[in-house]
């Protein structure tokens, strides 16, 4: 693979910024593309040198280093626009797993993108997506809260906060902190919510636990490894609470909004998808309705 530099909106003529991911764990996982695009950059701009020069020797890769992580993100904003307007390709990658998730980056992201230089995603590992796979909880809505905040007023706020949340709802979370983490959720959310815990994902102690909030809180007390590494937890959405009360008030309002436009038979089948009450139940309450004097 030969980088280009393609066509922005941009006005001159400049280099690429490559938003690369890497392995959260496994190096097997790297992708060949991800692999082509750090060996033929100008830069590779990482969170931690230290950790991204292990795994650039790993694959035999010399590549010139250049620090950014959340402290000096804004001011190494300007360094990198002037290397992009030299027309220099330039990877970002973080420590594990795919850039700006839970990582740095946004503020330079952001500004680039917005001033029209070309950033380009080299796909891979995302240890929310590897954990959502295995999880067996609800995937088509989800939402990703990221790390709690790290004080107990801030994460039983936020806790508080998703308690009636029904999607499904996934949370990274360190080893220091992880005991509290569980302990809140079961406190907020109660024993009998589903959780899945993915623990040290893609490594050697790879583990994955499925249960109640109690059952997890049981198993992780029970071993001090179970409490060592990286986290994702999953948990499951609150169930849709039901007001039959308020439906029925407010079916009455729609049916006669909707019968003023359609047929009785399609105004209880679009208010049916509406309200989720059952279409024939609808339909007599539409018929009494349009045969009120």
């Amino acid at each position: 693979m030969t980088l280009k530099n393609t066509e922005t909106k941009h006005p001159r003529s400049v280099g690429t910024l490559y938003i690369v991911a890497t392995p959260i764990g496994n190096l097997g996982d790297i992708t060949q593309r991800a692999l082509d695009t750090l060996q033929q950059v100008d830069k590779v701009c990482a969170e931690d040198t230290r950790n991204t020069r292990k795994l650039l020797t790993h694959f035999g890769i010399q590549a010139n280093l250049k620090a950014i992580h959340d402290h000096n993100e804004q001011h190494k904003t300007d360094q990198l626009r002037g290397w992009l307007d030299r027309g220099e390709n330039i990877a970002l990658v973080s420590d594990a797993g795919t850039p700006l998730i839970s990582d740095p980056g946004y503020h330079l992201v952001s500004i680039l993108g917005g001033e029209g230089y070309k950033i380009v995603p080299i796909p891979g590992a995302s240890a929310i997506i590897v954990a959502l796979s295995v999880a067996g909880l609800p995937t088509d809505r989800f939402t990703f809260e990221g790390f709690l905040p790290a004080k107990t007023i801030g994460r039983n706020k936020a806790l508080t906060q998703n308690k009636k949340e029904n999607r499904t709802q996934v949370y990274y979370e360190s080893s220091h902190r992880i005991i509290p983490t569980i302990s809140a959720m079961l406190e907020i959310f109660g024993e009998n919510r589903k959780v899945v815990l993915a623990r040290e994902l893609t490594k050697m102690y790879e583990q994955i636990f499925r249960g109640t909030l109690l059952d997890l809180q049981a198993w992780i007390s029970a071993d001090p490894m179970h409490q060592k590494g990286e986290f994702v937890l999953i948990v499951e959405g609150a169930p849709v609470e039901e007001n039959s009360d308020a439906v029925n008030c407010s079916s009455d309002e729609l049916l006669v909004t909707l019968l003023e436009e359609l047929p009785v038979k399609q105004a209880a089948g679009i208010a049916a998808k509406i309200t989720g009450k059952k279409k024939n139940e609808l339909y007599r309450q539409a018929m009494a309705l349009k045969n009120q004097p």
